[in-house]
């Protein structure tokens, strides 16, 4: 569900979910987002929502239905839009973002990984797999080539996700849907997921501290890699989360 944000002067002054199809804006009090100021129209502009796409549309107002400084008739909302009616700002958002903000804030991307450490750790991770009687492939979705053949393909291990529990991003969820996941904040925590055929482990792999390990169900986890268990809950670089399996 999107949501409209009221502003003036960079002050919040309302915020309205987007749960209708049509919402209107303007002065006069039969408006669904009242403005009541005089630079903004009896019935300035309209939003239709169809599905999961929003559109603005100016009223002929008097001064104009505005959306990042260019002024518009029609216009496809996108997250993160400022429409200025008057004097005020409404901001687009979707409900999405948050989880986008969590992904950008926790999860590391390829180009800003320790590559090093990252390889010791899956290393690491294949040993602990062989050694649990896991098979320490990734899965054959994640390796196998397109028409590929003779083998037996790797058992594919089942779906699973990390729920924040705590936070500004609590209820948020991350699909862990590839061979390694890297999670953490450099220079403080850092930790990967590898989705291995039978199974997902934790490993540590860079820290502020030499001890500094992520915490799984109140205990550190150490150097080595950790086998993740249905309803685990880990504790990295300040945020607690659930591992549950969705399959």
């Amino acid at each position: 569900m999107a949501r409209l944000i009221l502003s003036l002067e960079g002050q919040v002054m309302a915020e309205y979910n987007m749960n209708k199809e049509r919402y209107t804006v303007g002065r006069l009090p039969d408006n669904d987002i009242r403005i009541d100021n005089a630079a903004v129209s009896g019935h300035h502009s309209l939003v239709i929502n169809i599905l999961n796409d929003s559109f603005l549309e100016d009223l002929n107002s008097t001064n104009g239905t505005y959306v990042n400084g260019k002024l518009i008739k029609k216009h496809a909302l996108q997250h993160g839009d400022v429409i200025t009616v008057g004097h005020h700002q409404l901001r687009f958002m979707e409900d999405d973002e948050q989880q986008d903000e969590f992904e950008k804030t926790m999860v590391i991307q390829p180009s800003a990984r320790p590559m090093q450490a990252l390889r010791a750790a899956a290393e690491a991770a294949e040993t602990a797999a062989a050694a649990n009687g896991v098979d320490a492939r990734p899965s054959a979705a994640a390796s196998a080539p397109a028409g590929a053949s003779g083998a037996p393909p790797a058992p594919t291990p089942k779906p699973a996700k990390l729920q924040v529990l705590s936070g500004a991003f609590a209820g948020r969820e991350l699909e862990l849907t590839k061979t390694l996941t890297t999670l953490g904040r450099p220079g403080v925590q850092v930790a990967a997921i590898t989705r291995r055929a039978n199974g997902y482990f934790i490993v540590h792999v860079d820290a502020d501290k030499p001890d500094h390990f992520p915490i799984v169900n109140g205990t550190a986890i150490g150097a080595q890699p950790t086998l993740l268990r249905d309803n685990d809950v880990i504790q990295l670089a300040g945020v607690k989360m659930g591992f549950f399996l969705t399959g």
